[in-house]
C-alpha cells in the first residue's frame, strides 16, 4: 500500500493529503474540494474573531458533512506602548507615502483603530461548533487551551520548524506534528518572530522522525509524486500541500495574481517581513524592496493590519507590486483546475 494509514485513520480520512490553510488564498470552497477528493481540507480562521470563525465554521458545515480541520494562529501579542505608538506613527506616514507616489489612494487605520484577538475565543467557537480537528501555527496552544480541547475530543496538529518546537509540541501533548521546511511558501510556523530557524525540510524532517514518537505531516516543497515519495522516505505519514493550489478555481487569488505567479523565476522568491510583521515566503516585488530592512516594520500582528488596507487597494488596481504573493521554493505549472482534480491527480501519480 503506497499510503501511510496511520494519520487518515487518526483523522477518519482516505488519503493522508492535507490542504494547507492559507488565509487569504485558500477559502471554504478550497477546503470542500479537497474533502470531496478524500483529502483533508483546511478551514484557515488565523486570527479572525469567535464571531467570524463560527460564520465560517458553519458555512463549511453545510457544504460537507466530511472531517476538516479549523486552522488558527496562537502567536503572541506585543504591549501597546509608547514606543510602539510612536513607530506605528512613522510606519503609517511612511507607507501611505509610498502608496501615493505609487498613485494608490489609501487611508490606513490609526492604531486605535486595530482590532487584535487572542485565539482563546477561537478554542472556545471550535468546540462550541464540535470541530474534531483543530491545527494551529506560530506557537503552541497554552496547557489549559490543550486540556479542554482533549476533553471535548479534538484531535491537535502543531506546525514546527526545528526540532527544539517539535519536541515542545510532543511534550505538551499535541497528537500529529506538521514540520514545515524552509522551502514552504507563506509565512513561517516558528515559535519566535525574530530568529526563525531556517531549516530545510528535507534535513529537517529525518531529524525530528529520530527524535519524536507522534506522527509527522511534512509540509513545503511537495509538489508531485517525486517529491511525495522523498519525504515519505523520510519519515512523513502526512503530506500537506499548499503552492500546488496557488492558482487553482478555488484560490482566493486573482486572474493577475495567479498571472504573476506563473512567470515567477527562483530569484524573486524570498523570505520577508514587510508585509506582516513576521517572516513570509513570496515574490519580491516594489513594496518589499522598500519596506524590508527598513525601520518602517512593525511587530506582527500590528504590521499585518496596518498594511491590509494597502494590499485591498493595490488588489483593486490589479497592481502586483504592492500585495502579498506567497509562494514556496518549487516552481511548477501552476494548474488552474479545480482542487479536487489537483489533488486526485497527485495521488494517481503517486500510486502509479
Amino acid at each position: 500500500m503506497f499510503w501511510p494509514d496511520t494519520i487518515s485513520k487518526k483523522l477518519g480520512i482516505k488519503y493522508p493529503v492535507i490542504q494547507a490553510p492559507m488565509f487569504g488564498v485558500s477559502t471554504v470552497q478550497m477546503a470542500v474540494a479537497a474533502a470531496k477528493a478524500d483529502c483533508l481540507g483546511s478551514l484557515a480562521l488565523a486570527d479572525l474573531s469567535a464571531d467570524q470563525s463560527v460564520e465560517l465554521i458553519k458555512e463549511m458545515k453545510k457544504m460537507t458533512d466530511k472531517p476538516f480541520a479549523a486552522n488558527i494562529f496562537v502567536h503572541h501579542i506585543p504591549e501597546v506602548t509608547d514606543a510602539l505608538k510612536e513607530k506605528y506613527i512613522t510606519t503609517k506616514q511612511f507607507i501611505e507615502q509610498l502608496a501615493r507616489e505609487n498613485k494608490i489612494e489609501v487611508q490606513l487605520p490609526d492604531l486605535e483603530a486595530i482590532s487584535v484577538h487572542s485565539y482563546h475565543d477561537q478554542v472556545d467557537a471550535v468546540i462550541e461548533e464540535n470541530c474534531k480537528i483543530l491545527s494551529f501555527t506560530f506557537g503552541n496552544l497554552d496547557d489549559q487551551s490543550i486540556q479542554k480541547l482533549k476533553e471535548n475530543g479534538v484531535a491537535l496538529i502543531g506546525t514546527c520548524t526545528s526540532v527544539k518546537e517539535a519536541l515542545l509540541l510532543e511534550k505538551s501533548g499535541v497528537d500529529i506534528i506538521c514540520v514545515q521546511g524552509i522551502e514552504a511558501g507563506g509565512h513561517r510556523g516558528s515559535f519566535e518572530v525574530e530568529n526563525i530557524p531556517q531549516i530545510g525540510g528535507l534535513s529537517l524532517l529525518p531529524q525530528i522522525y529520530d527524535q519524536v514518537k507522534v506522527p509527522l505531516i511534512y509540509a513545503g516543497g511537495i509538489y508531485g509524486a517525486k517529491t511525495l515519495q522523498a519525504v515519505k522516505d523520510l519519515g512523513a505519514q502526512g503530506f500537506q500541500v499548499g503552492n500546488l493550489l496557488l492558482a487553482s478555481q478555488e484560490s482566493a487569488l486573482q486572474p493577475f495574481e495567479k498571472e504573476r505567479l506563473k512567470k515567477v523565476k527562483e530569484e524573486e522568491i524570498i523570505l520577508t517581513k514587510s508585509f506582516s510583521g513576521r517572516y513570509a515566503r513570496g515574490i519580491k516585488n516594489q513594496f518589499i524592496e522598500a519596506v524590508e530592512d527598513s525601520e518602517y516594520i512593525l511587530p506582527y500582528p500590528y504590521q499585518n493590519k496596518l498594511t491590509n488596507a494597502l494590499r485591498k487597494a493595490a488588489k483593486n488596481l490589479r497592481n502586483p507590486e504592492f500585495v502579498g504573493i506567497w509562494v514556496g521554493q518549487s516552481i511548477h505549472q501552476y494548474s488552474d483546475l479545480s482542487t479536487e482534480e489537483i489533488l486526485k491527480k497527485l495521488i494517481k501519480e503517486c500510486e502509479r
